[in-house]
């Protein structure tokens, strides 16, 4: 059974855990060291019992603690100073422990941005963010998921009345950006299925999107696209920089956080709720 926490997600920083049986794996090491670790240990993770690192690109924001774990197996699509790695390659799985893991090809301005595909054999888990799309050919890999972290970065309008300079804000909205919440929402509703129990929006910007603007974006998408194909106990959640969400990890529940929807039963019309 997966159990997982995103323990940092933006441009300040990402990093998540997950576990699966006796399999302990982090994605990305990003934000600050006394984040990191605190929150570590918040989710009952002791680093010693890290069984390997997953990096989906070298910008600072997601290997800047690296140094810390330099001694572990680390699976990276591109080489890293000071860091030896074993090399991913987008649609060859390869397998730790409990985990098959199936790294993604993605589209961004950092070579080689990769996602991942998590399978036990009983429950399956996507991660993706950092991309500026995502393509057709992976939505039938990414289907009937049982949980979704999906990078919803930015609202188009807000974006492009931040004071940032206008190839920036071209760069962030190209296809080697970053995705919009419409975007996003319009993937989510495409792969979602009734195994699917969570959703987390991820790398939310924090100057051109709120959480609450995405998270009512693919709200809207899914409830109207897909209503008939949703789990009742679907929890939709946006993650802050520094709010940890997560099922298990110390936590015998799912945590979703402070910004969040219970979509699959606002779907039912005798049930509905917003947290």
């Amino acid at each position: 059974m997966m159990e997982f926490a995103l323990l940092a997600s933006g441009s300040k920083g990402n990093s998540f855990v997950m576990r699966d049986g006796t399999a302990v794996i982090m994605i990305d090491c990003g934000t600050t060291k006394k984040h990191l670790f605190s929150s570590l240990a918040a989710a009952g993770v002791v680093r010693e019992e890290i069984d390997a690192l997953l990096i989906t690109h070298d910008h600072s924001d997601h290997i800047s603690q690296i140094r810390h774990f330099a001694d572990l197996p680390v699976y990276s699509p591109v080489e890293i100073d000071g860091v030896e790695t074993f090399r991913l390659r987008p649609l060859k799985p390869f397998v730790l422990e409990t985990l098959k893991i199936t790294p993604l090809a993605l589209s961004h301005d950092a070579p080689n941005t990769t996602g991942f595909v998590f399978e036990d054999g009983e429950e399956k888990l996507v991660y993706i963010t950092d991309t500026g799309y995502v393509n057709e050919n992976y939505l039938p890999l990414l289907k009937d998921a049982d949980y979704i972290i999906m990078e919803s970065n930015h609202d188009v309008g807000m974006l492009m009345a931040t004071r940032r300079p206008q190839f920036l804000k071209a760069r962030i909205y190209s296809d080697q950006g970053h995705l919009c919440n419409e975007d996003c929402a319009e993937i989510l509703a495409r792969i979602v299925s009734p195994k699917t129990k969570m959703i987390i929006l991820a790398h939310i910007s924090q100057e051109a999107n709120t959480r609450e603007k995405a998270l009512e974006v693919s709200r809207r998408v899914l409830s109207e696209q897909c209503a008939d194909r949703l789990n009742r106990d679907l929890v939709l959640c946006a993650a802050g920089q520094h709010e940890m969400i997560r099922k298990g990890m110390g936590h015998e529940k799912m945590d979703p956080g402070s910004v969040c929807c219970f979509i699959g039963m606002e779907c039912h019309p005798d049930i509905s709720g917003l947290q």
